[in-house]
């Protein structure tokens, strides 16, 4: 796994890049991190896709080389300047993507995007933008939509995993997001998991009064769906 500097409007960026030994002209999945910046949950991630899937992996950064929490305040104060500048947010996540598609040996043709909580709403919001991929997948992520897109019309294919004891992401949101994928002519998909919370792919969550649990029966078919869903896009 090798990590990947990169700069966006003169500012530092750190991702990090994998993919399977001695293959070239690969796929890549994007991978877009959760509230606490890149950590050890998104090099799992990305392992698993390069060591289970076959693809390359390329795990971003949307807040900047060393910027990560380790607090649930410092995660706050690290994801809700961009949850509320969505355009911002847009833009780092394309220049993500963009790093990702020069790496050596990847397609740069066959992209996808995938997305862990606020993760999950960054893949959204690149389906949402019109951006070069072929599809994305958010996991637990959170469904609102973006202040500056009102009517997006999205070609990208979308699979959201959804907890529905997610307390980030109720009934409602669901229903709505429903409704906005119709309306922008998406070819989506959503899968609802019982007795699953937020966080259910994250190995070692367990905070249940915050809503944040790990289901290893959830996270197992989550992937498998991920993984049908992947070979159809490529």
């Amino acid at each position: 796994m090798s990590t990947v500097d990169y700069s966006i409007d003169g500012k530092p960026y750190e991702g990090f890049f994998l993919k399977p030994a001695g293959k070239s002209n690969v796929p890549v999945v994007v991978i877009a991190h959760a509230w606490a910046g890149l950590a050890e949950n998104e090099r799992q991630k990305a392992q698993l896709v390069v060591d289970k899937l076959g693809y390359a992996a390329f795990a971003m950064d949307v807040y900047g080389k060393g910027k990560r929490g380790t607090t649930v305040e410092e995660n706050q104060a690290l994801m809700n300047p961009l949850a509320g500048d969505r355009a911002e947010l847009q833009k780092r996540l394309a220049a993500g993507l963009a790093v990702a598609k020069q790496q050596e040996g990847v397609d740069a043709n066959k992209a996808a995007a995938i997305g862990y909580c606020f993760g999950g709403l960054s893949v959204l919001d690149m389906a949402r933008a019109g951006m070069d991929v072929l599809g994305v997948c958010s996991f637990h992520g959170l469904l609102g939509a973006p202040e500056n897109i009102s009517s997006p019309k999205i070609s990208a294919k979308v699979l959201i995993e959804h907890g529905w004891q997610d307390p980030m992401a109720k009934p409602d949101d669901v229903l709505a997001i429903a409704k906005e994928m119709t309306e922008a002519g998406a070819d989506w998909q959503l899968h609802a998991h019982g007795n699953s919370m937020h966080a259910f792919t994250t190995e070692g969550a367990n905070n249940a009064e915050m809503g944040t649990v790990y289901n290893a029966d959830a996270d197992r078919r989550s992937f498998a769906h991920l993984k049908d869903f992947l070979a159809e896009l490529f």
